[in-house]
């Protein structure tokens, strides 16, 4: 099966891609990117450490990785009104991995952007609106990250 698309063709702008590193521990990481996703208008109905799932049921030996899955309630609601099928991508995502002890890879991409490339969105006003609106807060989310005293550039 060839994909439709050539993900190597696609600007990391085009899927919302944004990253930072924070210089401390996991634990501590995973505490402050829920603090400030919380202080930027995003809720974490649902969390989950892969690594610690796959390193006990398949003796993976994985490194730290957590999944917060963010929501901005009344952005899902408005996105939901678009197309019922952007659920399947919910929640938004905001991974925390372990690169080194002591430093962290904060990772994101907007489920927004990739529903309107995949053609599960639609390409309407009101979906531009749904991404300015979330890439706004995704912006500001990472702002903050990159702005803490334990993050370095990129």
């Amino acid at each position: 099966m060839s994909l439709p698309i050539d993900p190597a063709a696609i600007d990391s702008e085009a899927f919302g891609e944004k990253q930072a590193v924070l210089e401390m521990d996991h634990e501590e990481a995973i505490e402050y990117v829920r603090e400030v996703c919380l202080d930027t208008g995003f809720g974490i109905p649902a969390e989950f450490s892969p690594s610690e799932l796959l390193n006990e049921k398949v003796d993976a030996e994985r490194d730290p990785y957590y999944v917060l899955g963010a929501c901005n309630p009344e952005i899902a609601d408005r996105a939901l009104d678009e197309t019922m099928k952007i659920g399947g991508l919910f929640p938004c995502n905001v991974i925390v991995w372990e690169e080194e002890p002591g430093r962290q890879r904060v990772y994101h991409v907007s489920i927004m952007k990739i529903a309107r490339l995949l053609g599960m969105a639609p390409d309407t006003d009101a979906w531009a609106e749904i991404i300015d609106t979330t890439g706004d807060l995704t912006a500001e989310l990472f702002d903050e990250l990159a702005s803490a005293d334990a993050a370095v550039s990129e």
